[in-house]
């Protein structure tokens, strides 16, 4: 059956898997191959968003595909990642190394407070951060679409003072999303859930942790462009 300490195994190496991925993009990137590395990149993003709707429908797969969303995911992210490297190259080189020690810190901060239930996962709890998630979802959504209209959303994407605190609230809800990963991964280990759940698990974890770092490099990439 399901295991935490088995999950959390199956999420290191997913996790390797982000990583090597990763640092393959960026390097296609740093040798010029710009087209090739959003090619990647692109692929990577519809990629992973199509392998992790089939695992969310059919969980009992997550062994076999899980490692494929994790390489995904990471050529979405490594080209995502030397985006905004040259981007900020002059004004803020070490975004990316930021961006990622803050996403580690963060999870580990939120870790600590699930585990040593300073935080407790209650149902008031757990709705609270699912609604004010389904919002900031319904949010995206509604700015791809007016997007796709020739409409503007400046405020979402500038850095001012609103699109910062929109920005650091998203962080927030991310951040809180981590303490429902180590519940649910928790609560499915003491009901002797099936052993692919580990997979599962240690996907959903992988999926709010990749959220996580893209909010806060999004989040430092506002606060470096504030005038």
């Amino acid at each position: 059956v399901m295991s935490i300490r088995g999950t959390i195994q199956k999420f290191g190496f997913l996790l390797i898997m982000v990583m090597a991925s990763a640092m393959y993009v960026w390097n296609v990137y740093a040798e010029g191959n710009t087209s090739s590395a959003t090619t990647y990149m692109l692929v990577g993003a519809i990629g992973g968003f199509v392998v992790a709707l089939v695992m969310m429908f059919k969980p009992q797969w997550a062994g076999y595909i899980a490692p494929a969303y994790g390489i995904l995911e990471g050529l979405f992210i490594g080209g995502i990642s030397a985006f905004f490297n040259e981007m900020f190259q002059k004004t803020y080189p070490n975004i990316v190394l930021h961006a990622v020690g803050l996403t580690l810190g963060v999870a580990l901060s939120m870790f600590l407070l699930y585990n040593f239930r300073i935080i407790s996962v209650t149902n008031r709890l757990r709705s609270i951060i699912m609604s004010a998630t389904m919002g900031i979802g319904l949010f995206y959504l509604i700015v791809w679409i007016l997007g796709m209209f020739g409409v503007n959303m400046g405020f979402a994407f500038d850095s001012s003072p609103l699109s910062i605190g929109i920005s650091l609230f998203i962080v927030g809800i991310a951040a809180l999303n981590l303490l429902l990963d180590f519940d649910a991964i928790e609560k499915a280990a003491e009901m002797g859930a099936p052993k692919y759940m580990e997979w599962y698990g240690a996907f959903g974890l992988l999926v709010t942790l990749v959220w996580l770092y893209m909010e806060i490099l999004r989040l430092l990439s506002k606060l470096n462009s504030k005038d």
